[in-house]
């Protein structure tokens, strides 16, 4: 396929996806090919767009923390550029900023993302100090005490946030005994325990070829992307040892309460349950019913809660799927004395979900809008290359912006009301509540 061809298929397949227009054979959104030492690379051409963005990502996630040193995968993100063994912080910073360039790294849940973006003209440059960070970081001590520092004054201002401190207290409801229920920052004590050592131990341990994706998105070619990333990635050879795997989280765990006072005006209520990933048939439906509930200013939990009472400032509902677990959660702000008003109107709007099909309105405005955003996940070099990089990573397959607009658009009524019996009933969500004292 010639590129003009290619660029053409990849602008119709965005336009099929807003328009909701038939099955149309489309071109891939992008080129897959595992290269000898395991690296997988995606090749997405953009001949119009003058600038490359790259991703490597590393199945080296917070997920992968030992228990005794949360936060680590973290903190090794976050120095994962502050110096290799040829460069220090200072020489990267000026070398990529010279060229106007950006090169950043950071962990989360289920990997490490080294990402560069550059113009095609100095793509070289930006790929050799890409390939060092990755390849040859050197983790110094100086950079690694003044990032942990950062890490833990930054989880110190975040207890003052309370959506945060209600995330972080509903994790472990949802997902007891499993490393999502634990902050992918960690803790103020736990950051303050890692050392460097931890660091190059942990980069050494997972960071490997076998377990890499290397997406490259822009004005370049397949074999001008092969070439270039097997120059600098090829010699790099996966250790003889099987990668560490990540536990599945279990079933979904018997529903908790935790309250949280704090020296606040207002309060944040969350109620969560595990849920289930794009891989499952009804995944689709769960987030059209989701989006029912509490998508936006035309969702039940919007019209009642905040339209009809003027009880919250903000209240909505979202999935939250993962490599390893999802999960489903409902989230108000409201007045501290109109909680057990907030929390009666959610439960009773999570169970008329289960009792009642969803009206056709309400159907198709979610199918709508679901569809019809999808292509801003695609609208810059930068969002196609994550957008690459998380398919690859979910295991969900380069068709996926297909199959996502075609599942979301053959979900029916019933449907939705069948995966709101599954996951809708109000006593089988965690709930946690921050608010000031009564």
């Amino acid at each position: 396929m010639t590129r003009p061809v290619r660029r053409l298929a990849l602008a119709l397949l965005v336009v099929l996806i807003a328009s909701g227009a038939g099955p149309v054979a489309a071109a891939p959104l992008a080129h897959r090919e595992v290269l000898p030492n395991g690296i997988v690379l995606l090749v997405a051409e953009r001949p119009a767009v003058p600038i490359v963005a790259v991703r490597t990502y590393l199945r080296a996630g917070a997920v992968l923390d030992p228990p005794d040193r949360p936060g680590l995968a973290n903190l090794t993100g976050a120095v994962l550029t502050r110096g290799t063994t040829k460069r220090s912080a200072a020489e990267i910073d000026r070398a990529i900023e010279f060229v106007g360039g950006s090169l950043e790294a950071g962990a989360g849940r289920d990997g490490l993302t080294a990402s560069l973006t550059v113009v095609r003209r100095d793509l070289e440059l930006g790929l050799d100090l890409l390939a060092e960070v990755v390849l040859a970081p050197a983790f110094p001590e100086d950079e690694v005490v003044r990032r942990r520092a950062r890490i833990q004054a930054a989880i110190r201002r975040s207890e003052e946030d309370p959506g945060t401190v209600a995330a972080r207290a509903l994790a472990p409801l949802v997902f007891p005994q499993h490393p999502y229920g634990t902050p992918v920052e960690g803790t103020i004590e736990s950051v303050g325990r890692l050392t460097r050592d931890d660091v190059a131990a942990f980069y050494r341990e997972h960071a490997r070829p076998d377990t890499t994706i290397i997406a490259v998105v822009g004005a370049i070619t397949v074999d001008e992307a092969r070439r270039e990333v097997l120059q600098r990635f090829g010699g790099w050879r996966a250790p003889a040892a099987p990668p560490a795997a990540a536990p599945v989280a279990a079933g979904p765990a018997p529903p908790r309460t935790e309250r949280i006072t704090r020296e606040l005006t207002q309060a944040t209520i969350l109620l969560g349950r595990q849920a289930i990933r794009q891989t499952d048939p009804d995944y689709f439906p769960l987030v059209v019913a989701s989006y029912v509930l509490g998508g936006g200013s035309a969702s039940r939990l919007y019209g009642r809660v905040r339209d009809e009472g003027g009880l919250a400032y903000a209240v909505y509902s979202w999935v939250a799927p993962a490599r390893h677990g999802a999960s489903f959660t409902v989230s108000a702000q409201t007045r501290t004395a109109e909680v057990a008003r907030v929390i009666e109107i959610v439960r009773e709007e999570l169970a008329r979900m289960t009792e009642a099909p969803v009206t056709e309105d309400e159907l198709r405005l979610a199918r709508q809008y679901l569809v019809g955003s999808f292509p801003l996940r695609l609208d810059t070099s930068a969002k196609v290359a994550d957008f690459l990089v998380a398919v690859e990573a979910m295991g969900l397959g380069l068709d996926y912006a297909d199959r996502y607009k075609a599942a979301v658009g053959a979900v029916t009524a019933a449907d939705v009301q069948r995966v709101a019996a599954r996951f809708f009933p109000p006593d089988t969500l965690s709930r946690v509540v921050v608010t000031g004292a009564p």
